[in-house]
């Protein structure tokens, strides 16, 4: 796993939350990987995910106006949830590396939206707030087409568009958490995704 992660990628990584807070990539996860985890959630009935909640700590609640997908929280003790968690140690490590960002602690769901499902625009940091330094979204749907809706939409601070992002399998979105809205439009078929987050240490918080 450690390999996949070379001097290189994780130069470009760097430079791009350095220089735009942000970077786009395709297929850097192996694709045995990325095959396991798309036939993981392929394979788990719909009543293995919760209804997703907003809020933060006792506060957490339903909001369905607000955001209607499933999640069900990565594993370390089982496959494949282990080795993508792997592969995001090995991430952190080497942006701590050149970037002295202090990651401490990563986090990740599943994330599952049904035809019509969405999430509204919103930041998943307050600014200053340190709970959430870093996001990840990598995406499990092989196939999708224009027209199936579920992009995620990528926003500047002053709320202009900034990219708007088809989730095909395969494609891994980094971005700094406390810094860009986004949401997920609605989609018009079955879209999964695991979104995940790196911590500071001292920033635990009840889930």
């Amino acid at each position: 796993m450690v390999s996949l992660l070379n001097d290189e990628l994780l130069d470009r990584i760097a430079d791009a939350l350095t220089d735009k807070g942000y970077i786009v990539l395709e297929d850097v996860l192996p694709e045995t990987l990325s095959s396991a985890l798309l036939d993981k959630v392929n394979h788990s009935p719909v009543e293995s995910f919760r209804w997703a909640e907003i809020g933060r700590g006792n506060e957490r609640v339903r909001e369905q106006e607000i955001r209607s997908d499933r999640i069900r929280w990565l594993n370390e003790a089982q496959q494949p949830d282990a080795d993508y968690l792997e592969y995001m140690a090995c991430l952190r490590h080497g942006l701590n590396r050149r970037l002295f960002m202090g990651l401490f602690d990563y986090e990740s769901h599943y994330a599952f939206y049904r035809p019509g499902t969405f999430y509204r625009k919103h930041l998943d940091a307050l600014r200053g707030s340190r709970n959430r330094i870093l996001t990840t979204v990598f995406f499990l749907n092989p196939d999708w087409q224009q027209g199936d809706g579920g992009e995620l939409m990528l926003y500047e601070e002053d709320d202009a568009l900034l990219e708007q992002i088809p989730p095909r399998m395969g494609t891994l979105v980094i971005f700094l958490s406390e810094r860009f809205p986004h949401e997920v439009l609605p989609t018009h078929k079955d879209r999964a995704s695991i979104a995940g987050w790196f911590r500071v240490a001292g920033s635990y918080e009840l889930l």
